[in-house]
């Protein structure tokens, strides 16, 4: 239900089509985060307990911002211009269970090649590997490796670091994570998993033209999540109404300052919070200027006879012409082989 709601409410799509040039981010966001509050308002509304609603803020991150880029209205504006690449990340939840996209597009209509073609085109394909090696037995390095190969083919590096996470109900960072080219000291501490049956992952290739490296720049945070094991008695009275608000909206989903009334008292209550780790940042973070970076990520359920994407994206592959592809032969076959096992498992049924 809640990926009907990020796909099918067109929570992505409206962005996707508000997204031209001279609009600004913020008021993407606004449209993203206004459309998936609409849309899960209209479901279980007898059920007056159940918490719903946004699983992570829409963020629009434009060129080479890596991720996170959720602006207020007081922060400086910035407006699209066509041939901007920007990656729109939106989360959805109903009753806690979570249904997270992410999608990458440059705007303008014109079919893409160069640069930004080759790094849209490397982590969609990133992504499509992913939706074949995240199943029951697999570990989870192998979908580390089988990234830096793909981004590599297509002369792109996979961002150092980042991680994708399995998901539980109300939890967006499960204990078992996949992680993208890894230093060798992150290689060494990085907990090795194999995939099992019934697990949720949320799976978030972030592909950059660059080396890799995603930097803290200094842009203000806007994004937070509270820290469920974190305890601390908050000093100030605007600190301890804005966490109490916090725990009644939002319990432990991600959430934007932007969703609070009066901006400026959110943007002084997080301060207290943020420094005593009640609350966890989501900083903006950003590739050296002038590369660019393309994200994509979807939502799977590991079930017993194949993956499940419940999250589909809205890449149009003629609209990016790259001169490199995928060397790797045993990769090649993997991304042409059926992603779903379904059909396959029912024939052999009959045929027992």
């Amino acid at each position: 239900l809640n990926s009907k709601l990020a796909n099918r409410s067109f929570a992505l799509k409206a962005v996707v089509e508000a997204a031209r040039a001279g609009v600004t981010v913020v008021s993407l966001c606004e449209t993203g985060d206004a459309f998936i509050m609409a849309e899960t308002g209209k479901v279980f509304r007898k059920e007056k307990d159940l918490k719903k609603g946004i699983a992570f803020p829409t963020s629009v991150s434009v060129n080479n911002c890596v991720c996170h880029f959720s602006p207020l209205k007081s922060d400086p504006e910035i407006t699209l211009k066509d041939g901007d690449l920007i990656k729109i990340d939106l989360g959805v939840h109903v009753d806690g269970f979570i249904s997270n996209l992410a999608h990458s597009f440059v705007v303008g209509d014109a079919p893409l090649t160069g640069r930004k073609a080759d790094v849209i085109k490397a982590a969609h394909l990133c992504a499509e590997a992913a939706l074949r090696l995240v199943k029951p037995g697999n570990q989870n390095s192998q979908v580390t490796e089988a990234w830096n190969k793909i981004a590599k083919s297509f002369k792109c590096s996979a961002i150092e670091g980042m991680l994708s996470h399995q998901l539980k109900q109300h939890v967006i960072d499960g204990e078992k994570t996949i992680i993208q080219n890894p230093t060798d000291l992150q290689r060494k501490d990085h907990e090795k998993a194999e995939f099992e049956v019934h697990e949720v992952y949320a799976v978030d290739v972030l592909i950059s033209t660059g080396e890799g490296k995603a930097k803290d720049a200094g842009q203000r945070t806007t994004i937070y999540k509270r820290d469920p094991d974190k305890q601390y008695g908050l000093k100030m009275k605007t600190s301890r109404s804005f966490f109490s608000e916090v725990e009644r909206r939002f319990d432990a989903m991600p959430f934007t300052l932007r969703a609070f009334e009066d901006e400026a008292k959110a943007r002084l209550g997080v301060v207290e919070c943020a420094k005593h780790e009640l609350l966890q940042p989501f900083n903006v973070l950003h590739e050296k200027e002038g590369e660019f970076v393309a994200q994509f990520k979807f939502t799977v359920l590991l079930m017993a006879n194949g993956p499940l994407r419940i999250t589909t994206g809205l890449y149009e592959q003629e609209l990016y012409k790259s001169e490199h592809e995928v060397e790797d032969a045993d990769l090649k076959a993997l991304l042409q082989s059926s992603a779903s096992r379904k059909t396959q498992k029912k024939k052999k049924k009959k045929v027992g």
